[in-house]
């Protein structure tokens, strides 16, 4: 981390295109366009890097402005970061959908939660250092963030109780929804409306999802061949809402207190913490913990450091690529989750559910070609 702090600040205009939900569902603040989110991981990407360079809220916290890097500079650190971002995304998934495999830890799901909570604030308290100076910490009221750190908790929790029953495959397809149900609640709650052909591409991406849940969800002979459980859908669909609400939240409360990204996510995630601590003995099963082989503690622990990297990688990420590279970036991501999940699934490649799959990641790349041309030409008036 030292040196981090040798590493020039962003300038204001550009300390934050995208977040990493925006990227990966191919919508953007700054046109009414919005998580994904590759997991449901308390990383920063998951909703909260909010758009600065499209009147977000980050470059207005920044404080010290510095000039930005050479071109070849900015380059090389872009694709450094890239490359630490994927690995990092695809990390955490594989190694979270590991832990929940052990049946002993899959409902321990609030104190793994709680962990990451605490592990996210840890790394915002460091980067809020002076040594670092990333961002000025800023207080906010307990009861105005206690509805948000609720949100925050479901945000977590449900998505990684999806992952536990479900395949990766499934998890990751079925969070494409999140592009359409962000949408539905911006109409209903601010009349806010994406471009004809915007919602026609979401239509086959929503079809595709609906074939990869039904088809994945059938039960089979084959033991090796991996299936998501009728519980596996349930969470995930409900996990789908709790993350379209939560980034709709966040989106609401950063105007509303005029914070960073990084400041409303400081105050959140210790409260978070807090309120899973109070329901953990009620809801979680705990396991022997003397029992637990050592490998899924170091499991547990990569886990924790691969939301850091995320977060980390994320920050330098959105202040070195455009909203193109970005979403070509997120949708990367979400092809090679997909395949590495179908390679590990058992499954075969004449399976019914490959068609859902297609299906509904060419509509969400459609979906984002369409509104990145209308943001095109909505700066070029």
């Amino acid at each position: 981390m030292a040196s981090l702090s040798d590493h020039p600040r962003r300038s204001s205009s550009g300390d934050s295109p995208f977040s990493e939900n925006q990227i990966e569902n191919g919508r953007f603040d700054g046109f009414d366009a919005i998580n994904d989110r590759d997991s449901g991981n308390t990383a920063i990407d998951d909703g909260i890097l909010k758009d600065a360079e499209i009147g977000g809220l980050l470059g207005k916290a920044a404080g010290n402005q510095t000039p930005r890097n050479s071109p070849e500079g900015g380059f090389c650190w872009a694709g450094l970061w890239i490359v630490v971002n994927t690995l990092a995304t695809i990390g955490i998934v594989f190694t979270n959908k590991a832990i929940f495999s052990d049946p002993s830890l899959k409902l321990a799901q609030l104190t793994f939660a709680a962990f990451h909570f605490f592990m996210t604030w840890l790394f915002l308290f460091t980067l809020s250092r002076p040594r670092f100076a990333f961002f000025s910490p800023r207080r906010i009221s307990l009861r105005e963030i206690i509805p948000l750190s609720i949100a925050m908790s479901l945000n977590v929790v449900l998505p990684n109780l999806s992952l536990a029953f479900s395949t990766v495959t499934f998890y990751q397809v079925a969070r494409i929804l999140l592009t359409p149900t962000v949408a539905t609640m911006d109409y209903v709650l601010y009349k806010s409306v994406l471009p004809e052909n915007a919602i026609l591409a979401l239509v086959p991406a929503c079809l595709g999802v609906a074939m990869v849940s039904y088809y994945d969800s059938l039960p089979t002979e084959d033991a090796s061949v991996k299936t998501t459980s009728g519980l596996g859908v349930i969470f995930a669909f409900s996990g789908i809402f709790a993350s379209s609400l939560y980034t709709v939240w966040i989106k609401s409360y950063q105007r509303k207190l005029q914070v960073s990204s990084m400041q409303l996510l400081f105050n959140q995630a210790p409260v978070s913490a807090l309120l899973l601590l109070y329901a953990i003995p009620f809801i979680d099963t705990f396991p022997t913990w003397s029992e637990v082989p050592v490998n899924r503690w170091f499991m547990i622990l990569m886990s924790g450091i691969f939301a850091s990297l995320i977060n980390l990688s994320q920050f330098f990420i959105v202040g070195h690529t455009g909203p193109v590279s970005s979403t070509v970036v997120g949708h990367l991501k979400t092809c090679l989750i997909v395949a590495l999940g179908w390679a590990t699934s058992g499954r075969s490649v004449g399976d019914k559910s490959v068609i859902g799959v297609f299906i509904a990641i060419g509509g969400i790349i459609t979906y984002s070609i369409v509104m990145l041309r209308h943001a095109a030409r909505g700066h070029g008036r």
